[in-house]
Parts: C-alpha cells; structure tokens; sequence
C-alpha cells in the first residue's frame, strides 16, 4: 500500500507572555458530535498534551546549559502547564488538550493536602482537559479513590467535566466504579468535533504493571491493549468517524509496537515510561536525554502514517503536536514542539547574571526551539496557594518520636575509620553503627520492604545506598524532617533481578565505596538481604554469606543465585547511579516504574508503626540486627 510521505517543516517557536484560566472545555468547541451530516474536508489538528504529572503541582529549580554556562531557573509545574496550553489554544483554531494518565501519586500535593487526588484534580480542572486516561496511579487507592478522585475532577460540571477514559478496564462487581453504579465514570472512547470534524479519542490503562503494583479492585480487571484499542476503533469507524486518537498509558516502546499491530490509528498520545521526545539538542542545554524524534513517524498495520508523542513528566514539557488530515481522514503530516517549560529568573553561581550575560541566555533560549519561557496562569497560582499551604503545614506536623537516636552511618568501621565521625559520640559509644552501619539508613531500606509488600505488588528486596540518607532522627519528628532523611526527591522501581545479579549489585556498592578513590555514599543497605563484608578483598570478594528473608518459612536462606528476585530500588541506582552498573545493564523488560516518592514512602511506614507515644505519635526505634543488611565487617 502506498504510504503517505511526512512533512518535515519545522513549527515555529511560540511565544508565551502569559495566560489566562480556561473556563469551559475544548476552548472552541464542546465535547459533543453536531446534529448536521458531517462534510469530509481536510483538517489540520493541534494537540496539546502532557502525561505523568505525578502530583508535581508546584515548580522547581532546574539547571540548564546555557550560553556557555550552567544556570539554575525556576521551570515547569502546573500553573505553567495551564498558561503554555491556554496560550496554544489562542494561537491555534483547533485544539485538543490531553492528559495521558498518571496525574496522582509522586508529591505530597496527592496525599498530605487535603484528600488523596484533591488538589490534582483542581488544578487539572485550571486546564480543563479534553480527555484524560487512566495510568496505573490512578488505582493506587483502589477503585473507591479512584472514583473519589473522578469526582473531584467533576465536582462543578458546568465549568469544566474532563471525560475520563480506559478501553481495557472492567470493573469488577464489587468496584464502586462498576458502570450501573458509576454511569459514564470511565468511558472506552468518546467522539469530539472540530471544524466540523468528527475526531475519535481511545484512551488505554497499562494492564499487567497496574493488577500488580498498584491496587485496582480484586474483581477489577484490565483486557490485553492492542485488543481493547482496536475493538474501539473499530466501533469508531463504524460509527463513521476516521480520524482516530488513541491516549495510551503503557510505554514508548509498547506505543511504537502498538502502532504497528492497530488498523485505523492516526495518533498515539503516550504515557508511562516518562519519555523524552524531541531534538538530540536537549542533551547539550541539559534539559533531559531524548528516546527518540518528536513526533516518531510511524506507520500502522493498514501501511497509513501515525503520529506517536510523548511529553516526559513531572509537569516539566508541554508537547504541542500539529497533524494534518486529507478528506479521507489519512494523516498526511505532523510536526511538533516539545515545549520545556521555564520561567526567566535566571542565576549564574547563585547570582543574576550581568546585562550581557542575559542577553546570551535569552537569545540561546529563544535559539533552542523547545525552551519556553511561560509566566505561571495566575487563576492556577490561586488554586494551588491553598493546597501549597496545607502541604507547609503539614511539614510542620510532628508526626512521630524517637527516643533513642536513629544513628546515620554510610560505612561501618570503628574509631579512625572512613566515616566513624559522622555518628555522634552517644551513637558510637553504643557501637552498633561500627559493626553494621547507619540505623537510619538501614531502617530506609526496610520502610521500602514493607510498604511495598503492602501497596506495590510485593518485593523481596531492596537497595538504599549510604549517601542518599542524610540526617539521623532523634526526639519529635516532623514531616520535614522525614523529608530531610530522603530529600532528594527519587522514585522508586521495581526490578526483577537474578541472585548472581544481587550479589553483584552488592559487590558494585561495595566496589565504588572502597577501590581507589572511592567514596562513602555508594554504601549498599538492603532489606530482605544480608551478608558479611570484607573491606581489604578485591571486587568481587567482598561479600560472602548472602542470605535472602524467606517470608512463607520466616527464616533467612542462602540466596539462590539462579532464582529470580523483585528489588525495590531508587531510580537514582537503577540507571547506574554510584556505579551501580549492575543495575544499569538490566533490560528493559525487567524494570518497572511504581513511580512513587522515596520519602513519602517512608512517611507511609512510618504512619503504620503500632507503637504510640503518650501523644499517640508512632515511635520510631531501631531494628533488630539480625534485619541488618551487613551482619559482618571487616575493615579495610
């Protein structure tokens, strides 16, 4: 079959001096197909998308590359999102606006202000999208948050009611979004216009990666993709409608194979994997590494061009995506901006650069075609400002005691050793930090093990390295202290790993804290694992009696080096960071994304303690030894 060549023109570069809030849907046009008989004529389309917000609400200081230097400047979050889409909206006639899944979970904006999914929805209510998919996130409180969630994001319908869509879920009996409960909770698709134009959207839930760590309904099941996407393209075009959109929540490199197995597809709007689309430029200004073009040129399993984009994450890019139509509904070309989202209050070395050292960051921004700097919407700054209080207020909460202090220690080793002053002298007189390392940084990795059996899918074990754990804790424990014990702001994963390859995981830690040069922050701790260290051995010598937490004997066992073992693990380590390359190298079908924040995990373990002081505040003590993941150590 003949296939349609692509135009390359590239789009010119918007500029963004503010904006204001939407009010209503679509901005030209309203979610509902037009009586009259539709007249086939060419259509140019423009989407605006974004995908994994995550709860990023606020924003925050990023470092670019920029006229010969690196720079920080305050960038993305949500009321940019809302000023870079309304801005498109005015400078085009036919816009969608599209959120691909993953809006909750990630920030304390989800679950510390105000109701789980509250302040997501109204400040996605400030953009009034024309479609939202459901990512696996959105189940994390089961189908009743879920639901709750939904109705937040429709709590004043005649302002603004975003369709909510998944073609592969069932709700199961019992779920309180089972459709005779829920009506038109969650749709398959729905059918928009533009000039005149009947425009179908599909939107896809990741199936196998939100049954298993996230926590959908029992009963709530979810269809292979590729079958659901094409059974409602397939109701589409019967319905008569040929130009087809599908959201999908499931990956690049499942949307790129997805395009090829799907008939009637014109666009993939993708989420998920937190991809980065666009020019290999981004690289060079610092602003993130792309997996690919943006928009990826495709062809379908009819030989017909579509058009796949993703808008990274965190609410730090706004993708703007130009495809046009012939008569026929056949895409006969797209281009696009991924727009990277920054403000202009730039500093050089913590101070504002000189006149002439501005002029060269303003005309390298303006030169790099996907910076954009956009003032924040004001009416969104206004809704965010009571949320962004209720989360100040929150880290001023104590939220538990310790009576004894949780000692920080990167690396065992007694008096005179690598990182010995680091404990204070109550710690080191005890002289547990000595033998087995930091209490604090051991009690991280558990606080991973045990919420994430609980809420995650389940994991075996975990990894958290020395360096990443920065304060010990000691009497009233506020909430910005637990921020403070993991304050860089990482996600966890899920990776599925042999025993050969957690013994060497453990040797790679190992290995960056003591060859020549090292340095104490790669310090492996693990829970779920144990196993005695000998400093002065060569890479991989230094870790001997591996043992693995077999949960169903309740009892340690040596670790079986052919057997496949799931590892919760910063994201920071599981690309590589502290030269874990062990990590680094594992495939990606091994490697899963939960996507949630590192300290709100350890808030959430925090909160389940049973203990309670007379205040009834959970209290934080120390683990038992024998949970330690270095049972031995000899020194150097």
């Amino acid at each position: 079959m003949h296939q349609r060549p692509f135009s390359l023109a590239l789009p010119a570069l918007l500029s963004v001096a503010g904006a204001t809030l939407l009010t209503a849907c679509g901005g030209d046009d309203d979610n509902v197909p037009s009586t009259p008989p539709v007249v086939a004529k060419p259509l140019e389309l423009t989407i605006a998308h974004v995908d994994d917000s995550h709860s990023n609400l606020d924003s925050m200081n990023r470092t670019f590359a920029l006229a010969g230097k690196d720079l920080t400047v305050d960038a993305g979050g949500f009321p940019r999102v809302t000023a870079m889409i309304q801005a498109i909206r005015d400078s085009n006639k036919n816009v969608l606006a599209l959120h691909a899944g993953d809006a909750l979970t990630g920030t304390l904006y989800f679950n510390r202000a105000g109701q789980p999914g509250e302040a997501d929805a109204a400040l996605m209510n400030t953009v009034c999208f024309d479609a939202f998919t459901l990512g696996n996130h959105e189940f994390d409180k089961g189908d009743s948050g879920l639901k709750q969630f939904i109705d937040f994001l429709h709590k004043d319908p005649a302002q603004c009611k975003t369709p909510v869509l998944s073609a592969n879920v069932q709700f199961g009996a019992n779920s309180a979004l089972q459709p005779q409960k829920a009506p038109g909770y969650v749709q398959p698709h729905i059918v928009v216009e533009r000039d005149g134009q009947k425009i179908g959207i599909v939107g896809l839930t990741v199936a196998g990666k939100t049954k298993e760590s996230s926590s959908p309904d029992p009963d709530t099941t979810f269809d292979n993709e590729a079958t659901a996407a094409q059974r409602s393209i397939d109701q589409l075009k019967a319905d008569g409608v040929n130009k087809i959109i599908v959201m999908s929540h499931i990956g690049y490199v499942a949307d790129k194979a997805l395009a090829a197995q799907l008939r009637g597809v014109d666009v993939i709007v993708g989420g998920d994997s937190h991809t980065l689309l666009g020019p290999d430029s981004l690289t060079s200004y610092k602003a993130g590494s792309p997996a690919g073009e943006y928009p990826t040129r495709l062809q379908n399993a009819d030989g017909d061009n579509v058009c796949v984009v993703h808008a990274n994450e965190y609410a730090k890019v706004v993708g703007e995506l130009k495809v046009n139509f012939d008569a026929e509904g056949k895409v006969t070309s797209c281009t696009g901006t991924p727009h990277v989202l920054i403000g202009d209050n730039y500093s050089v070395n913590k101070a504002a650069p000189d006149a002439a050292t501005l002029k060269a960051i303003q005309d390298d921004v303006q030169a790099s075609g996907f910076l954009q700097v956009v003032q924040p919407d004001a009416k969104a700054l206004d809704v965010l400002k009571p949320f962004k209080d209720l989360v100040e207020v929150f880290k001023a909460k104590i939220v538990a005691s310790a009576p004894q202090e949780i000692c920080s220690r990167r690396v065992p080793g007694g008096e005179g050793s690598v990182d010995y002053s680091r404990s204070g002298a109550e710690c080191n007189a005890i002289g547990d930090v000595s033998l087995h390392g930091g209490d604090i940084q051991q009690l991280v990795a558990q606080a991973y093990l045990e919420v994430a059996d609980k809420d995650y899918g389940g994991a075996d074990i975990t990894l958290q390295s020395g360096g990443g754990v920065r304060v010990p804790l000691r009497g009233e424990v506020t909430a910005a202290n637990v921020i403070e014990v993991l304050p860089f702001g990482n996600m966890l994963w899920r990776l599925d790993i042999t025993g050969a390859e957690a013994k060497a995981m453990i040797e790679d830690g190992l290995d960056a804290t003591f060859k020549p040069g090292g340095s104490t922050g790669p310090y492996p701790y693990s829970a779920g694992l144990r196993f005695d260290v000998d400093a002065s051995k060569s890479k991989g010598q230094r870790a001997s009696n591996l043992q693995v937490f077999d949960k169903a004997a309740n009892s340690w066992k040596a670790i079986d080096m052919g057997k496949t073992y799931r590892l919760f693990v910063l994201s920071f380590n599981a690309t590589g960071g502290d030269d874990y390359t062990t990590l680094a190298n594992i495939p990606a079908e091994r490697r899963l994304d939960i996507g949630v924040l590192d300290a709100d995990v350890l808030q959430t373990w925090i909160d389940r303690i049973a203990e309670k002081d007379g205040a009834g505040r959970p209290v934080i003590r120390k683990l038992p030894l024998d949970k330690y993941s270095t049972q031995f150590f000899a020194a150097p």
